[in-house]
């Protein structure tokens, strides 16, 4: 396929992006160089002007859907849950959707295979949502807001409440996804808000206090 006449190489870049989460969803990692440039629209040399390799690509594909779970948890003046909602509901539509579950069945085949790839991909994925979301519970352990305990524990506890479960479910039930739930998210964290309330002294160690 020729390339597109006059693309700028921002809309060459956004092209291939485009086509590669395609390529990967239908065909996994194994999707060709060739087979993703001619689905761009674009030269096979463009390709490796925007990507050195294709697991360069693999890797940009999961920074960018990992992208809009960051912004959604900005803290815009909302409160704590209101915050937590909101990146609830995005990380639960993103994860648990065709798209989604369709990425990380391919991470998991090729893991083996391709342990650098696996590595790119949890570090410009999972790895920065985890760290994005521990530092809003750090800034809320801080303000009182939430029990004091380890950060990393108390960011993977609530992603593994959000998708945990549904997502291996889906992964291999063969059941059709169903139509997202934006109350779920909400419930799921107060959930977490309650688990991880702040501790509140007794009324006898209240009076026992010097």
């Amino acid at each position: 396929m020729a390339a597109h006449p006059a693309a700028t190489p921002e809309d060459c870049r956004s092209r291939l992006l485009s086509a590669a989460h395609a390529a990967f969803l239908e065909e996994g990692y194994c999707a060709s160089v060739d087979r993703i440039a001619a689905r761009a629209g674009v030269a096979k040399q463009t390709f490796y002007n925007h990507f050195p390799h294709k697991a360069d690509l693999f890797g940009e594909v999961i920074r960018q859907a990992t992208a809009e779970l960051l912004i959604a948890l900005d803290d815009d003046g909302l409160n704590l849950r209101e915050r937590l909602t909101r990146f609830g509901i995005v990380y639960r539509d993103k994860a648990l959707s065709t798209a989604g579950l369709g990425l990380f069945r391919v991470l998991a085949a090729e893991a083996v295979r391709f342990p650098d790839l696996a590595k790119t991909a949890y570090r410009t994925g999972p790895a920065r949502t985890t760290a994005r979301l521990a530092a809003v519970l750090r800034s809320a352990m801080g303000r009182g807001e939430l029990r004091v305990t380890d950060i990393d524990f108390a960011a993977t506890t609530l992603l593994s409440m959000l998708v945990g479960a549904e997502r291996t479910r889906f992964l291999f039930s063969g059941e059709q996804l169903p139509r997202m739930n934006p109350m779920r998210a909400g419930e799921i964290v107060d959930c977490f808000l309650r688990a991880f309330a702040p501790d509140i002294p007794s009324p006898a160690a209240k009076r026992n206090k010097p």
